[in-house]
Parts: structure tokens; sequence; C-alpha cells
């Protein structure tokens, strides 16, 4: 099933109803349409044709929810990226993806005269500026009419997502019709929504997570409550006023949210269903989501841009620190790590053995190569399998464990140190507000472990944070920081990955 049908089905079941709310606008499942009709075809008008890519340069908003479907209308690509991204990685995206059209917003005309086209692309803007070759509102004053239907195969491309590009180049991720109709199907299934779900649409859109909140909550004829911008203050007040049930979030922004100085001035008893993805949540975070919402349902969701779903895991109350089980759709392996990339998908290691996540390429939700990256492609697709690049293990219970990436990996003394178990030790002094953990060259060692700290308070010294690291049970000696070093805040990437040498340069 193509999404422009999800999208007729659901107006079909509820033409009246609130379908979207950003600030003080809302739109009914029947103007939403009226828009996406008027706006596909404009698009037509302007010769925007089957399988012609649109990129995207919107924060989330009404106007990118009307773009989205009137370019699966038309069987057009809808490929959103990350307007605060630097100058150089949105002009590689434009021209990586030959764009036809550029729709961009506020400081966009900033750059968009500065970019130097393989093919000038039609350039839309939000508002009037002298860089544009029309605004929105132009495309919305569009009637009705010659409009062609296009025939859409489920295998068809709807989108391309840029991935965060945290090592490098980022890479475009296309996704079929399929793709994203199974994903959204799984998300539902997993995280347990129900018809008429009033959800946060709190990640960005350019985001699988934000992707599936949107479509997941059109495909159940429920309640988007949109945030341009995401800050604590402002998710808080639309929880509350809007009887948000369903919150799908990063860490990042369950910390802020549950950490806010006027959490009790809001009303929260309508949400009943949490999940997280895109990192890692600490046990202490787990605990507090817990007591703050008490939720009926409260999932982690482990997979990627690629693949949508790896695992879940719902008992997060016995096991916070899991990643859980295979989705509905997936079939996972753990086998040997091997960073020069000649493991086998039959190096497998037993339970609680560490080695690469890799996840069979038959399920619906998996793509099917990057987007003009064939090199990328070959070496992340072997023998009908995604070697994700992440490290982890099975337990006995058959339940997955993410310990980071195959390049985070610290090799001190001849043995392998995985950050992410020393930054949960770390992050359990009452002292340390935020932390990460890198390897750094050693003369004899091979690599020593240092720990980057972000102190909730002044007075905090390496001393003490290695008598707690010393006397932890957890934490073996050999893999104790050997060096820490005191930063103001952890770089992250907008779902919450720690960029971990962009922090080190930083404080440097």
């Amino acid at each position: 099933m193509n999404l422009s049908i999800v999208f007729e089905n659901a107006v079909s079941r509820c033409p009246k109803k609130v379908a979207l709310i950003e600030g003080d606008r809302q739109y009914t499942y029947g103007e939403l349409e009226e828009h996406v009709w008027r706006v596909a075809s404009a698009f037509q008008r302007l010769g925007i044709r089957q399988r012609d890519r649109v990129m995207v340069l919107l924060k989330n908003r009404i106007e990118t929810v009307v773009i989205f479907f009137a370019l699966q209308k038309i069987g057009a690509v809808f490929a959103p990226v990350n307007p605060y991204m630097s100058f150089e990685i949105i002009k590689y995206c434009a021209n990586d993806l030959e764009a036809k059209v550029i729709i961009y917003e506020g400081d966009g005309q900033n750059w968009i005269k500065k970019i130097m086209f393989n093919d000038r692309p039609i350039l839309i803007s939000l508002e009037d500026d002298s860089h544009s070759d029309l605004t929105y509102q132009e495309l919305i004053n569009y009637k009705r009419e010659h409009f062609e239907e296009p025939i859409i195969s489920d295998d068809d491309i709807a989108l391309i997502l840029y991935t965060s590009g945290v090592t490098g180049t980022p890479k475009g991720v296309p996704r079929s019709h399929m793709n994203e109709y199974s994903s959204t199907i799984a998300h539902i299934f997993q995280t347990r929504l129900d018809m008429g779900e009033v959800c946060l649409g709190a990640v960005p859109f350019y985001h699988t997570m934000g992707m599936r909140v949107l479509l997941s909550t059109i495909m159940l004829a429920g309640k988007l409550v949109i945030l341009s911008d995401f800050d604590p203050i402002d998710a808080l007040k639309s929880i509350s006023k809007e009887k948000v049930t369903s919150l799908y979030l990063t860490p990042t922004m369950y910390h802020d949210i549950i950490h806010c100085s006027k959490l009790g001035d809001y009303e929260l008893s309508s949400v009943n269903k949490l999940a997280y993805a895109g990192a890692k949540m600490t046990k202490a975070l787990t605990d507090k989501c817990f007591s703050t919402f008490n939720p009926k349902h409260f999932v982690n969701h482990y997979g990627s841009t690629e693949i949508y779903t790896y695992t879940t895991c719902s008992e997060l109350n016995e096991k916070p620190e899991s990643a859980g089980k295979p989705g509905i759709h997936q079939n996972i392996r753990v086998v040997r790590a091997d960073p020069f990339g000649n493991a086998t998908i039959d190096d497998l290691v037993q339970p609680e053995e560490v080695g690469e996540i890799i996840v069979n390429m038959n399920s619906p939700e998996a793509f099917k190569g990057y987007w003009n990256r064939p090199d990328l492609t070959k070496k992340a697709i072997r023998n009908n399998w995604f070697f994700t690049g992440d490290l982890g293990f099975f337990d006995q219970a058959g339940d997955l464990y993410v310990l980071g990436r195959i390049d985070d990996m610290i090799i001190s003394a001849g043995e392998n140190i995985y950050p992410m178990e020393v930054e949960e030790v770390l992050t359990q002094h009452p002292q340390v507000a935020d932390c990460a953990v890198i390897g750094e060259p050693h003369e004899r060692w091979g690599q020593i472990v240092v720990a980057l700290i972000v102190p909730k308070e002044p007075g905090l010294n390496a001393q003490e944070l290695d008598r707690f690291c010393m006397q932890h049970e957890k934490l073996p000696n050999f893999k104790r920081p050997r060096k820490y070093i005191f930063v103001p805040e952890i770089k992250r990437t907008v779902t919450g990955k720690v960029l971990r040498n962009q922090t080190l340069q930083h404080e440097a």
C-alpha cells in the first residue's frame, strides 16, 4: 500500500476530525486533504513528475506535512534535510539528490544564493524573499484541476532520509512505500498505539523517528501536536493542553522534560505510552520516566534509518539496559566483530559474547542500498545481511544488549573496552551531569580510556571519580578511565548519539 492511499483512507474515516495542531493553528483531516490536493496540483503544473526528488529544508510544520503528502500523491520523492546542517553538507545533499525543487524557510536564503548547483532547481520559500521562484502561499492558491493520477508501486521510493553523518559525509537512505508502510505498522504494534492516538510531533521529520510519529498518527486517524522546535516547557504545555497520550522521544528530550523546573505545573496524566530511540537511556532516567508518567507501556526501540526496527524491549522495569528481542519483521545475529569488515554471517558468537549486530535484509522494513553510494552498499550489505557496525551481545534469555560502535571500541593492552559500559557507571555518580568515553593513543597500552565529564557542580575532581570507579562492582580495573577531562557539554546528534571526538575537539 502506498502512502497516498494511507492518507486518503484516514481522511475518509474522519474528515471533520482535527488532524494537526501547531501553536494556535489546526487543520481537520478534510482541510489537510484540500491543501494536499492544491499543492500536489501545483507541483504537477511546475513540471514535477514521478520519482523527482524534492529537497525540504523545513522545521516540523503543518506546511511540511502538506508537502510530504502532496509529493506522495504525485509519486515524487520527499527528501528532508536538517536545516541546521552546515552549508557544505546542505550543498552536498542538494547535488547528491539532483533536486528538482528545494523548499526552504528563514535563514535558508543566506546559503541558497551561495550554492553552485549542478542543475539549478526550482526554489520555493515559505515567505517572500529575493532568491525564491515562488512561495508556499502561491502553491496553496492553485486550484484543484488537471491532476494526473500516477501509478505508484509499493517499491517506488517515497522518501530519502540522510543519516546524521557522525563519522563523515551523510548517506542518503532511500525508503520505499513498502518500507515506510511496514515500519509504521511495526511501530504501531510494538508501541501498542490505538486508534485516535494523540501524539507529540517533537522529533524532526528529517529523522526516521519523526516520520514514524507522523505516519502512525495519520494511519490511526489520530491527532498530531507539532513542535517546530523542541523546548521542554513547550512540550509540557502541549502535552497538558492537548491531552497527549503517546510520546516517542529521544533520551535527551525525556531528560530535559523530566528535569524541567516547571514540571510540576502541568497535568501529564493523559500520557499512557512511552517509547524512545536514537541513543541509550540510563537506568536512572528510565526510573524517572516510570515515576513521572506511570505509563501502561514503555518501550525501548533499537533500529536505524536503513532498517527501522532491529529489536524492542517492553520490559524496561526488569531490564532497563536491554534492547530486547527482534521486531516482528526481523531476524538478528551477532557475529565476530571485525573493524576491517572481514567477518561473515556465519561467524556467530556465543551468548554473552560481544560481537557485531547484523540484521537480515528480507525484512519489508529494510532499504535496498544507499543513494548513489554502491561502495558503501557493498560494504554494509553482505550475503543479504546488513552489517550495522554496532557492538552487542545476546544474554541467555535471548535479549540483546548494545554496547556502542565498532569504531568507538577501545583496545587497551589487548582487551576490548566498550565506551557505553564505562559511561553507564560514570553517570551513576551523583555529581556527573553527563559524560562520554573515548580512547586515546598510548605508547605502552595501545590505547587508554579517557572520560569526558560534565560536572553538575564545580569541585568534582579526577581523584573522586577514580575512587568511585575503583569501588564500583560492575567496572573491572582494566576498564577504568586513566584520564579525566572536564568539559562544559557533550556534543550529540539530534537523537542523542554522542559525538565523542567533536566534544574533545571543542574543548581543545
